[in-house]
This record gives structure tokens, sequence and C-alpha cells, in this order.
């Protein structure tokens, strides 16, 4: 069979949409022929060669996914013929060929990077073309994670922030040109989306970035606490303050602060916060005495502060004062993309810190993670990935060691074949019936999987299914409860 030219490999996303290629090499003509029709019967494009020679010619020029060579061949012998293969593509994956009897040529062809080996006869046909297509799948999933390592070490990542989406490549463009600034920044994003990341990347980027980084959740300390923890407080300042101490802003001297969930200060502290920004001056509790601090800001909230500013409930000159430039994180569910990117990030950066070999993600794995909402973001993410590497078995992760991934609506039953008893299955219900039960299934998976993506939240869930509250709730109590709809007809 002719080859087709194709001096370059092509693109990941196109070979993984296109036929596994195979080239057989074995100095038996009829052999060849065989194999060529069985695999191509199969749904792979063969090419041929009749000796290590050959397939070495071919190899330059072309890039198929297997080579599935015979172990003696007069010449070059298939061992010799692995260990150029390997040399020229290491990706290459290489099935051998073998006679029954030699058990130990296989042995040596597996340790020197062989995929699998062949004994002859071959068991089936069938059993040769599922080893080909294993052996093709192996090979590009070796190839696209190699591909998302390539894209992670060129630029789709930015300081420990991950992402190649237009929106991720403009909020670096902005880190980039704000960052050598004194000026406040407010951040907005979701729980998880790494907003503190972003706080210390504008730091590295600064002239302050020798200095300290100190941050705080405003929403972790206790409200008659706040003050104390910002502004630092003098010995006897109130109940079991036996000895002053410095706060945050002392702490972040030269350097920069980074206010996390600044929405819940309380308005008090919001006034002190408001000219500790404007003077570069603060008043511990209990003194009256006031200190300068140089101190960058950088403040974030994953609420609508805006919303809040007219509530009452923060005050709208402080607003506007952190709100000098404002970066917004896009959500996990905007940039699919960039989940797979992250998750083959968290990978290797697991691997490292628990001391075991990288494991690759299947295709499947791949399709499941870039398919998920990922309401807690990044966050979730990187839990799942940890999970996943710890509990999962063998050298690669599926869709199935991720808890996400179980929450889909069950296969139907097999159609059963003829002469097998179905009276189990929905296939020998009534069409009415069949169609009655697989809607009541379809609502009860759907309505847990939407309750576990939004952590219970009935207004986040109606969202998520592009229903109204109240149409959502009417779904989830008939689920509940057990209340079947009418229905007009099958």
């Amino acid at each position: 069979m002719k080859a087709r030219s194709t001096s370059l490999p092509p693109p990941t996303a196109e070979r993984d949409a296109s036929p596994i290629h195979v080239l057989v090499v074995d100095d038996e003509e009829p052999l060849r022929r065989l194999l060529g029709r069985t695999l191509t019967a199969q749904g792979c494009r063969v090419d041929t060669a009749a000796n290590g020679a050959e397939a070495l010619a071919f190899i330059k020029e072309h890039d198929p996914d297997v080579v599935l060579t015979d172990l003696q061949m007069p010449g070059m012998t298939g061992l010799e013929l692995l260990a150029h293969l390997k040399a020229l593509r290491p990706t290459l994956e290489v099935v051998i060929m073998t006679a029954f009897a030699d058990v130990d040529g296989a042995v040596a062809a597996l340790r020197g990077g062989a995929y699998h080996f062949l004994t002859k006869p071959f068991q089936s046909n069938e059993f040769v073309g599922v080893t080909i297509a294993k052996a093709g799948e192996h090979r590009r999933l070796v190839d696209r994670t190699r591909s998302l390592e390539q894209r992670l070490a060129a630029g789709d990542r930015f300081g420990e922030m991950v992402g190649g989406s237009p929106k991720m490549q403009a909020l670096y463009q902005m880190i980039e040109q704000i960052a050598p600034t004194a000026s406040t920044v407010l951040i907005l994003g979701e729980s998880g989306t790494g907003k503190e990341l972003v706080a210390r990347a504008l730091h590295e980027r600064s002239p302050r970035a020798a200095r300290p980084f100190a941050a705080i959740n405003c929403g972790a300390i206790a409200p008659e606490m706040v003050e104390s923890e910002m502004f630092g407080h003098v010995r006897g300042a109130f109940t079991g303050a036996h000895a002053a101490r410095a706060g945050i802003f002392e702490s972040a001297n030269g350097g920069t602060l980074f206010l996390d969930e600044v929405a819940d200060l309380p308005l008090a502290a919001q006034v002190k916060l408001l000219r500790a920004i404007q003077e570069g001056e603060i008043k511990p509790v209990g003194s009256d005495v006031t200190r300068r601090v140089d101190v960058r800001v950088i403040a974030a909230t994953n609420v609508d502060l805006a919303s809040r500013v007219e509530a009452g409930t923060f005050r709208r000159d402080l607003y506007y004062r952190l709100n000098v430039f404002l970066l917004e994180l896009p959500p996990l569910r905007e940039r699919p993309d960039d989940a797979v990117l992250l998750a083959v990030y968290f990978a290797r950066k697991i691997a490292e810190r628990i001391g075991k070999r990288q494991r690759r993600l299947a295709p499947d794995a791949l399709d499941a993670i870039r398919a998920y909402g990922w309401p807690g973001n990044v966050r979730e993410l990187e839990n799942a990935m940890e999970r996943a590497c710890i509990l999962g078995r063998g050298d690669e992760l599926h869709a199935s060691d991720f808890p996400f991934a179980t929450t889909s609506v069950p296969a139907l039953a097999p159609v059963p074949r003829s002469g097998e008893r179905g009276d189990d299955e929905l296939w020998a219900l009534p069409y009415a019936e069949a169609k009655r039960r697989t809607l009541e299934r379809f609502d009860q998976e759907y309505v847990r999987a939407l309750d576990a993506r939004a952590n219970g939240n009935a207004s986040e869930a109606a969202r998520l299914a592009g229903l109204d509250r109240s149409n959502f709730r009417r779904i989830q109590r008939r689920v509940t409860v057990g209340v079947r709809p009418r229905r007009s007809g099958p």
C-alpha cells in the first residue's frame, strides 16, 4: 500500500480525529497482505515494509501511530529495529510479533520499550486489531500530554497561574502593565479562581518584590478583632491585650497587603482602612499616636461590591479608592480548555509533592474535565486531581477516578438479543411505561447532579439548569416526594 506523504507529524487534534496509522513490517509478503487487510477492515490506515531498512526509511518521512514488526527477520532483527525506532521517534508505539517459543525475545522487546507482543499464530484477527488500537490510543495520549506540557512551558502560564484562553492572556497583560505602579487594585472573581495568585503576581513584578507580601482574610476575623488585626493594638487596649502587637499593615510596611473578602469588613474598620490608604497613616487600637506606613493595598471579593455600596454596607468612597484598577478573573466553566491545562499542571505538581510518578490523563478523563462546570473553580480541580493521583491505579487516570464524573444519568440496559430474556429491562416494557420510568430516572439524576454542583444552593442550581427558581423547585419537590407529572399520551 502506498504511503501518504507527511513530512511532519499532524497537529494533535487532527491526529486524534484520524484513523490509527499502522506500519506493518515483515519479510513474508503473504502475512503483510493478511495483516493489511485485517487492520484496514478494522478502521486502521495501513502501510507496509518488507524489512527494517525499509521501515526506517518510511519512519524518517512519516509518523505512524504504531509499528507492528516481526521479531525474527533477515538483516535487521525486530529488536534492532525497535532500538532505531525509539531513537527516531521516542513516543512511537511498537508491537512485536514473535513465535510462541521465543518468549525471551518478547521479554527483551518489552524491556527495550515495546508496547506489547503478539505470539504467532494469533489468537484472532480481532485481538490483533484491539492490541493495535490500544497502542495507537496510548501513543496519542502521550502526544496530547506532551503537547499540553509544551503549552505550559511556552507561555500558557503566568507565575503560578495557568491558562491560555483569551481572557487569561488579557489578564496577564494587564498585570504586567499595572504591577510597577503603587496604585490600589480590586480583584473580582468567584471563590477558588485564584485571586491571591493574582495579588502575588502583582507584588512579584513590582518594585516592592523584595519587601513583605502579607495577606489577610477579612471574613475570617471576628468583627470585634478586625481593627486590632489590621492596625495592631497597645498593651491594655482591651481584655486579653497583655502586650502590644503590630497589625497586618505594619507587617506589610514597604511591601504589599492583600485584603481578601474585603466586602466583609465592618463599617467602622472601613473608615480606618480608607484613611490608611489615603494618608498612609494607622492608629493602633488604644493608642493616640499615628504611625506612618508605606503599603500597596490589593483587595479582592467574590461578591458584587457595587451592590453592597447601594445597600449601604460598604462605603462608596472606599469602593472608589480601592477600584483604581479592576481585574476580573473568569470562572473555570468559561475556559474549559484551561481546565485541561490545569489538570496536567496539577498532575505534575502533585506527583512531585507526594513522591510518585506523574499520572497521565486518559482521553475520557480529559473530556470529563473539559465538560464539567467546576463550581469550585481551580481549587476544586486541584483537590479532585490530588484525590485521583493518590487513589487512582495504574499509570493513567480515567474519568472514573474523578467523583464528579460519576454523577451522570445511568446508561439504559442493553437491548436483549434474540432468545434472551429481558423481563426486567426497559426494552421489555410497553413504550409509555418505559418512557415514564426513563424520564423519572433522568429527573432524579439530573437534580442530584445539579444539587452537588451548586453545593445545595437552589438558586444556583436553577441558574445552572437554565430555569427560574420556582420551576426548578417544582421539579426538585417532585423528585424528592415522588409526585409524578401528568403526561398526555406516551
